[in-house]
Protein backbone atom coordinates (compact mmCIF):
# COMPACT_ATOMS: atom_id res chain seq x y z
CA UNK A 1 0.00 0.00 0.00
CA UNK A 2 1.37 3.43 -0.82
CA UNK A 3 -1.44 5.42 1.43
CA UNK A 4 -0.18 7.11 3.75
CA UNK A 5 -0.62 6.29 7.21
CA UNK A 6 -2.19 8.28 10.38
CA UNK A 7 0.88 11.14 10.19
CA UNK A 8 -0.49 12.72 14.03
CA UNK A 9 0.20 8.58 15.02
CA UNK A 10 3.58 8.39 13.13
CA UNK A 11 5.14 11.75 15.07
CA UNK A 12 4.83 10.61 18.74
CA UNK A 13 7.72 9.47 20.46
CA UNK A 14 7.62 5.71 21.71
CA UNK A 15 7.90 5.56 25.79
CA UNK A 16 11.44 5.08 26.41
CA UNK A 17 11.29 3.29 29.74
CA UNK A 18 8.75 0.83 28.35
CA UNK A 19 11.51 0.16 25.19
CA UNK A 20 14.43 0.05 27.77
CA UNK A 21 12.75 -2.68 30.02
CA UNK A 22 11.55 -4.10 26.73
CA UNK A 23 15.49 -4.57 25.67
CA UNK A 24 16.16 -5.69 29.05
CA UNK A 25 14.18 -8.17 29.24
CA UNK A 26 15.41 -9.20 25.48
CA UNK A 27 18.76 -9.31 26.99
CA UNK A 28 17.81 -11.34 30.00
CA UNK A 29 15.79 -14.53 27.69
CA UNK A 30 19.17 -14.48 25.25
CA UNK A 31 20.83 -15.34 28.55
CA UNK A 32 22.70 -12.31 29.21
CA UNK A 33 23.51 -10.96 32.96
CA UNK A 34 21.08 -7.64 33.05
CA UNK A 35 20.24 -5.96 36.29
CA UNK A 36 17.19 -3.94 35.38
CA UNK A 37 16.07 -0.73 37.41
CA UNK A 38 14.13 0.68 34.30
CA UNK A 39 10.67 -0.19 35.13
CA UNK A 40 8.56 1.20 37.55
CA UNK A 41 6.83 -2.25 39.01
CA UNK A 42 6.98 -3.37 42.49
CA UNK A 43 8.39 -6.87 42.57
CA UNK A 44 6.14 -7.76 45.90
CA UNK A 45 3.09 -10.56 44.39
CA UNK A 46 -0.31 -8.76 43.73
CA UNK A 47 -1.84 -9.64 47.82
CA UNK A 48 -4.23 -12.54 48.17
CA UNK A 49 -7.07 -10.53 49.38
CA UNK A 50 -7.09 -9.15 45.86
CA UNK A 51 -6.25 -12.40 43.79
CA UNK A 52 -9.04 -14.15 45.96
CA UNK A 53 -11.72 -11.53 45.00
CA UNK A 54 -10.89 -11.74 41.05
CA UNK A 55 -11.11 -15.80 41.49
CA UNK A 56 -14.43 -15.13 43.18
CA UNK A 57 -15.63 -13.43 40.75
CA UNK A 58 -14.63 -15.30 37.85
CA UNK A 59 -16.17 -18.94 39.50
CA UNK A 60 -19.25 -16.86 40.30
CA UNK A 61 -19.66 -16.23 36.49
CA UNK A 62 -19.13 -12.07 36.55
CA UNK A 63 -17.60 -12.61 33.18
CA UNK A 64 -20.55 -10.72 30.92
CA UNK A 65 -20.77 -6.56 29.67
CA UNK A 66 -21.16 -4.15 32.18
CA UNK A 67 -21.90 -0.39 32.06
CA UNK A 68 -18.43 1.35 29.82
CA UNK A 69 -17.87 3.41 32.87
CA UNK A 70 -17.38 0.18 35.54
CA UNK A 71 -19.35 -1.94 37.92
CA UNK A 72 -21.39 0.45 40.37
CA UNK A 73 -20.43 -1.22 43.09
CA UNK A 74 -16.76 -0.52 42.56
CA UNK A 75 -17.23 3.24 41.65
CA UNK A 76 -19.04 3.33 45.16
CA UNK A 77 -15.86 2.05 46.48
CA UNK A 78 -13.93 4.22 45.54
CA UNK A 79 -16.25 6.96 46.26
CA UNK A 80 -15.54 6.17 49.82
CA UNK A 81 -11.92 5.90 49.33
CA UNK A 82 -11.68 9.13 47.82
CA UNK A 83 -13.53 10.58 50.49
CA UNK A 84 -11.80 8.75 53.48
CA UNK A 85 -8.11 9.11 52.25
CA UNK A 86 -8.76 12.82 50.16
CA UNK A 87 -11.57 14.49 51.93
CA UNK A 88 -13.15 14.62 48.37
CA UNK A 89 -16.56 14.02 47.80
CA UNK A 90 -17.69 12.24 44.43
CA UNK A 91 -21.07 10.47 43.23
CA UNK A 92 -20.34 7.39 41.49
CA UNK A 93 -21.63 8.84 38.17
CA UNK A 94 -18.15 10.82 38.48
CA UNK A 95 -16.29 7.56 38.65
CA UNK A 96 -14.48 6.41 35.40
CA UNK A 97 -12.77 2.75 35.67
CA UNK A 98 -10.35 2.60 33.30
CA UNK A 99 -7.93 -0.22 31.80
CA UNK A 100 -4.83 1.34 34.01
CA UNK A 101 -3.89 4.71 35.44
CA UNK A 102 -2.37 5.75 31.45
CA UNK A 103 -5.87 5.14 29.90
CA UNK A 104 -7.01 7.23 32.71
CA UNK A 105 -4.62 10.36 31.44
CA UNK A 106 -5.75 9.79 28.03
CA UNK A 107 -9.23 9.63 28.64
CA UNK A 108 -9.03 13.10 30.64
CA UNK A 109 -7.32 14.42 27.91
CA UNK A 110 -9.37 13.11 25.46
CA UNK A 111 -12.19 15.13 26.93
CA UNK A 112 -10.26 18.56 27.40
CA UNK A 113 -8.29 19.17 24.53
CA UNK A 114 -9.23 20.98 21.46
CA UNK A 115 -6.80 21.48 18.32
CA UNK A 116 -3.98 23.99 19.36
CA UNK A 117 -4.91 23.83 22.99
CA UNK A 118 -1.79 24.29 25.54
CA UNK A 119 -1.63 22.01 28.69
CA UNK A 120 1.20 23.10 30.76
CA UNK A 121 3.61 20.10 32.28
CA UNK A 122 6.06 20.82 35.01
CA UNK A 123 9.50 19.12 33.78
CA UNK A 124 10.78 16.56 34.32
CA UNK A 125 7.38 14.54 33.25
CA UNK A 126 6.58 10.81 32.71
CA UNK A 127 7.66 10.42 29.32
CA UNK A 128 3.93 9.32 28.26
CA UNK A 129 2.12 12.95 28.96
CA UNK A 130 3.48 14.99 26.01
CA UNK A 131 3.20 12.43 23.38
CA UNK A 132 -0.94 12.06 24.42
CA UNK A 133 -1.55 15.62 24.35
CA UNK A 134 0.73 16.04 20.96
CA UNK A 135 -1.44 12.54 19.65
CA UNK A 136 -4.98 14.38 20.78
CA UNK A 137 -3.68 17.80 18.53
CA UNK A 138 -2.56 19.78 21.64
CA UNK A 139 0.67 21.32 22.46
CA UNK A 140 2.86 20.35 25.56
CA UNK A 141 4.36 23.57 26.91
CA UNK A 142 7.00 22.79 29.56
CA UNK A 143 7.79 24.41 32.84
CA UNK A 144 10.90 23.53 34.17
CA UNK A 145 11.21 22.58 37.57
CA UNK A 146 15.02 22.36 38.05
CA UNK A 147 17.02 20.47 40.84
CA UNK A 148 17.56 23.59 43.10
CA UNK A 149 13.10 23.86 43.67
CA UNK A 150 13.39 19.90 44.38
CA UNK A 151 11.64 19.44 41.06
CA UNK A 152 8.95 21.25 41.33
CA UNK A 153 7.60 23.75 40.16
CA UNK A 154 6.21 27.64 41.93
CA UNK A 155 2.98 29.19 41.34
CA UNK A 156 4.60 32.00 39.77
CA UNK A 157 6.14 30.02 36.85
CA UNK A 158 2.68 28.61 36.61
CA UNK A 159 1.71 31.88 36.34
CA UNK A 160 3.88 33.12 33.58
CA UNK A 161 2.80 30.23 31.30
CA UNK A 162 -0.50 30.22 31.54
CA UNK A 163 -1.62 31.75 27.99
CA UNK A 164 -5.04 32.57 25.94
CA UNK A 165 -5.15 28.71 24.64
CA UNK A 166 -4.22 27.17 28.09
CA UNK A 167 -6.34 24.34 28.65
CA UNK A 168 -4.91 22.48 31.42
CA UNK A 169 -2.09 21.47 33.66
CA UNK A 170 -0.96 18.16 34.58
CA UNK A 171 0.54 17.73 37.49
CA UNK A 172 2.26 14.10 38.81
CA UNK A 173 2.37 14.05 42.91
CA UNK A 174 3.89 12.45 43.97
CA UNK A 175 6.27 12.60 40.39
CA UNK A 176 7.80 10.10 38.76
CA UNK A 177 10.56 10.29 37.62
CA UNK A 178 12.04 12.78 40.36
CA UNK A 179 10.17 11.36 43.28
CA UNK A 180 9.53 15.09 44.81
CA UNK A 181 6.23 15.06 46.98
CA UNK A 182 4.29 18.94 46.54
CA UNK A 183 3.48 20.21 50.25
CA UNK A 184 0.00 21.61 51.31
CA UNK A 185 1.16 25.17 51.02
CA UNK A 186 2.76 24.67 47.72
CA UNK A 187 -0.63 22.69 45.99
CA UNK A 188 -2.60 25.59 47.68
CA UNK A 189 -0.36 28.33 45.58
CA UNK A 190 -0.78 26.42 42.63
CA UNK A 191 -4.50 26.01 43.05
CA UNK A 192 -4.64 29.86 43.72
CA UNK A 193 -3.90 30.53 39.95
CA UNK A 194 -5.51 27.92 38.31
CA UNK A 195 -9.07 28.86 40.07
CA UNK A 196 -7.53 32.47 39.03
CA UNK A 197 -6.70 31.69 35.31
CA UNK A 198 -9.70 29.34 35.01
CA UNK A 199 -7.83 26.10 33.74
CA UNK A 200 -8.42 22.89 34.36
CA UNK A 201 -6.23 20.41 36.29
CA UNK A 202 -5.62 16.78 35.54
CA UNK A 203 -3.74 15.49 38.95
CA UNK A 204 -1.75 11.87 38.37
CA UNK A 205 -2.20 10.76 42.12
CA UNK A 206 -1.25 7.49 41.49
CA UNK A 207 1.72 7.25 44.05
CA UNK A 208 -0.08 8.24 46.67
CA UNK A 209 0.54 6.00 49.29
CA UNK A 210 4.23 6.25 48.36
CA UNK A 211 5.08 9.53 50.64
CA UNK A 212 7.86 9.22 53.18
CA UNK A 213 7.36 12.14 55.31
CA UNK A 214 4.24 13.80 56.17
CA UNK A 215 0.81 13.29 54.60
CA UNK A 216 -0.43 13.54 50.89
CA UNK A 217 -2.83 16.33 50.14
CA UNK A 218 -4.31 15.80 46.93
CA UNK A 219 -4.82 19.31 44.53
CA UNK A 220 -8.51 18.58 44.56
CA UNK A 221 -9.45 19.34 47.81
CA UNK A 222 -8.79 23.13 47.89
CA UNK A 223 -11.76 26.08 47.02
CA UNK A 224 -12.62 26.38 43.55
CA UNK A 225 -10.72 23.22 42.57
CA UNK A 226 -13.56 20.45 42.79
CA UNK A 227 -15.30 21.65 39.58
CA UNK A 228 -11.86 21.94 37.50
CA UNK A 229 -9.68 18.87 38.63
CA UNK A 230 -9.55 15.63 36.86
CA UNK A 231 -8.26 12.75 39.89
CA UNK A 232 -6.20 10.06 38.30
CA UNK A 233 -5.58 7.27 40.44
CA UNK A 234 -4.95 3.43 40.00
CA UNK A 235 -4.40 -0.12 41.43
CA UNK A 236 -0.60 -0.81 39.75
CA UNK A 237 1.71 0.38 42.12
CA UNK A 238 -0.12 0.65 45.63
CA UNK A 239 -0.99 -3.00 45.23
CA UNK A 240 0.98 -4.67 42.86
CA UNK A 241 -1.03 -4.63 40.36
CA UNK A 242 0.78 -3.67 37.15
CA UNK A 243 -0.57 -6.95 35.15
CA UNK A 244 -4.64 -6.36 36.18
CA UNK A 245 -4.78 -2.79 34.06
CA UNK A 246 -7.14 -0.95 36.33
CA UNK A 247 -7.43 2.29 37.41
CA UNK A 248 -10.00 5.33 37.39
CA UNK A 249 -10.77 9.09 36.46
CA UNK A 250 -12.85 10.98 38.99
CA UNK A 251 -13.93 14.02 37.41
CA UNK A 252 -16.83 16.73 37.44
CA UNK A 253 -20.07 15.04 36.21
CA UNK A 254 -20.08 17.21 32.82
CA UNK A 255 -16.34 16.02 32.09
CA UNK A 256 -17.28 12.30 33.28
CA UNK A 257 -20.16 12.09 30.80
CA UNK A 258 -18.21 12.56 28.36
CA UNK A 259 -15.34 10.52 29.50
CA UNK A 260 -17.99 7.97 29.54
CA UNK A 261 -18.75 8.70 25.89
CA UNK A 262 -15.51 8.18 24.79
CA UNK A 263 -15.01 4.58 27.06
CA UNK A 264 -18.45 3.72 25.27
CA UNK A 265 -17.09 4.05 21.69
CA UNK A 266 -13.28 3.19 22.37
CA UNK A 267 -12.78 0.80 24.79
CA UNK A 268 -16.09 -0.36 26.97
CA UNK A 269 -15.65 -1.18 30.45
CA UNK A 270 -11.85 -2.61 31.77
CA UNK A 271 -11.90 -6.03 32.21
CA UNK A 272 -14.49 -7.27 35.04
CA UNK A 273 -12.34 -9.39 37.17
CA UNK A 274 -9.48 -7.06 37.10
CA UNK A 275 -12.44 -4.42 38.42
CA UNK A 276 -13.63 -6.64 41.13
CA UNK A 277 -9.77 -7.52 41.94
CA UNK A 278 -9.61 -3.75 42.68
CA UNK A 279 -12.70 -3.68 44.52
CA UNK A 280 -10.91 -6.71 46.94
CA UNK A 281 -7.83 -3.87 47.13
CA UNK A 282 -10.32 -1.23 48.20
CA UNK A 283 -11.46 -2.90 50.78
CA UNK A 284 -8.89 -5.04 52.18
CA UNK A 285 -7.10 -2.25 54.18
CA UNK A 286 -3.62 -0.73 54.46
CA UNK A 287 -1.62 -3.17 55.88
CA UNK A 288 -0.46 -4.70 52.94
CA UNK A 289 0.57 -1.29 51.47
CA UNK A 290 2.28 -0.14 54.54
CA UNK A 291 4.41 -2.74 54.54
CA UNK A 292 5.22 -1.72 50.76
CA UNK A 293 6.28 2.00 52.23
CA UNK A 294 8.39 0.70 54.44
CA UNK A 295 10.32 -1.42 52.23
CA UNK A 296 10.71 1.09 49.68
CA UNK A 297 12.20 3.47 52.91
CA UNK A 298 14.75 1.50 53.00
CA UNK A 299 15.60 0.64 49.90
CA UNK A 300 15.00 4.62 48.91
CA UNK A 301 17.82 4.93 51.81
CA UNK A 302 20.49 2.11 50.46
CA UNK A 303 20.11 3.94 47.49
CA UNK A 304 20.49 7.21 47.99
CA UNK A 305 23.90 6.76 50.32
CA UNK A 306 24.96 4.46 47.34
CA UNK A 307 24.68 7.24 44.47
CA UNK A 308 26.00 9.83 47.20
CA UNK A 309 28.86 7.84 47.62
CA UNK A 310 29.71 7.08 44.17
CA UNK A 311 29.20 10.64 42.57
CA UNK A 312 30.80 12.03 44.95
CA UNK A 313 27.95 14.55 46.02
CA UNK A 314 25.06 14.29 48.09
CA UNK A 315 21.76 13.25 46.29
CA UNK A 316 18.47 14.49 47.86
CA UNK A 317 16.33 11.74 49.06
CA UNK A 318 12.76 11.64 46.72
CA UNK A 319 9.89 12.39 49.26
CA UNK A 320 7.99 10.11 47.53
CA UNK A 321 7.15 7.90 44.58
CA UNK A 322 10.15 4.20 44.45
CA UNK A 323 12.47 6.35 41.84
CA UNK A 324 16.03 8.09 41.85
CA UNK A 325 16.29 10.81 39.78
CA UNK A 326 20.52 11.00 39.85
CA UNK A 327 22.53 14.15 38.89
CA UNK A 328 24.98 12.73 36.20
CA UNK A 329 25.82 15.83 33.80
CA UNK A 330 29.49 15.66 35.25
CA UNK A 331 30.23 12.90 33.11
CA UNK A 332 29.14 14.11 30.30
CA UNK A 333 32.50 15.01 27.60
CA UNK A 334 33.84 11.59 29.04
CA UNK A 335 35.17 9.17 27.05
CA UNK A 336 34.06 5.44 27.47
CA UNK A 337 36.82 2.85 27.28
CA UNK A 338 35.88 1.80 23.68
CA UNK A 339 36.82 5.64 23.42
CA UNK A 340 33.11 6.90 22.50
CA UNK A 341 32.45 10.37 24.13
CA UNK A 342 29.34 10.08 26.16
CA UNK A 343 27.24 13.86 25.33
CA UNK A 344 24.18 13.15 27.41
CA UNK A 345 22.25 10.58 29.55
CA UNK A 346 21.37 8.34 26.44
CA UNK A 347 25.18 7.91 25.20
CA UNK A 348 25.44 7.29 29.39
CA UNK A 349 22.36 4.90 30.30
CA UNK A 350 24.01 3.21 26.42
CA UNK A 351 26.82 2.85 28.00
CA UNK A 352 26.02 1.10 31.17
CA UNK A 353 23.49 -0.74 29.48
CA UNK A 354 26.19 -2.04 26.77
CA UNK A 355 28.98 -2.79 29.00
CA UNK A 356 27.67 -3.16 32.52
CA UNK A 357 24.74 -4.71 31.81
CA UNK A 358 22.65 -2.25 34.17
CA UNK A 359 19.47 -0.86 32.83
CA UNK A 360 18.41 2.32 33.64
CA UNK A 361 16.52 5.15 31.92
CA UNK A 362 18.19 8.84 30.69
CA UNK A 363 16.86 12.29 31.81
CA UNK A 364 16.42 13.02 28.43
CA UNK A 365 12.94 10.72 28.61
CA UNK A 366 11.41 12.96 31.17
CA UNK A 367 12.65 16.04 30.12
CA UNK A 368 15.96 16.60 32.43
CA UNK A 369 19.16 15.26 30.45
CA UNK A 370 21.39 16.08 33.08
CA UNK A 371 20.02 13.12 35.19
CA UNK A 372 19.25 9.34 35.05
CA UNK A 373 16.47 7.43 36.54
CA UNK A 374 16.80 4.21 39.15
CA UNK A 375 13.44 2.17 40.09
CA UNK A 376 14.52 1.15 43.63
CA UNK A 377 10.88 -0.96 43.13
CA UNK A 378 13.21 -4.06 43.33
CA UNK A 379 14.79 -6.71 45.93
CA UNK A 380 17.71 -5.45 48.02
CA UNK A 381 19.99 -7.90 46.17
CA UNK A 382 19.12 -6.02 43.05
CA UNK A 383 19.84 -2.92 43.85
CA UNK A 384 23.14 -3.90 45.75
CA UNK A 385 24.47 -5.48 41.97
CA UNK A 386 22.95 -2.70 40.28
CA UNK A 387 24.92 0.19 42.63
CA UNK A 388 28.12 -2.17 42.04
CA UNK A 389 27.89 -2.21 38.45
CA UNK A 390 26.84 1.53 38.49
CA UNK A 391 30.06 2.68 40.24
CA UNK A 392 32.23 0.31 37.88
CA UNK A 393 30.80 1.86 35.02
CA UNK A 394 31.82 5.44 36.26
CA UNK A 395 35.03 4.17 37.71
CA UNK A 396 35.66 3.28 33.35
CA UNK A 397 35.34 6.57 32.27
CA UNK A 398 37.87 9.12 31.53
CA UNK A 399 38.98 12.24 29.92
Amino acid sequence: MTRALSTRTENIAASLTVAIDTLAKQMIAEGKDVVSLGAGEPDFPTPKPIRDAACNAINEGKTRYTAPVGILEVRKAVCDKLKRDNGLDYAPEQIIMTSGAKHAVFNALAALINPGDEVIIPAPYWVTYPELVKWLGGRPVFVQAGIENDFKITAAQLEAAVTERTKAILINNPCNPTGSVYTRDELAALAKVIVEKDIYCISDEVYEYFVYNGAFTSIACFEGMPERSIVINGFSKSHCMTGWRIGYDAAPAPIAKIIGKIQGQATHHPSNIAQYAALGALQMGMGEVEKMQAAFRKRRDFMVSQASRILGTPVAAPAGAFYLFAPVAKYYGKKTPAGTTVSGSIDFCKYLLETQGLAIVPGAAFGDDTCVRFSYAASDETLAKACERFEKGILGLHE
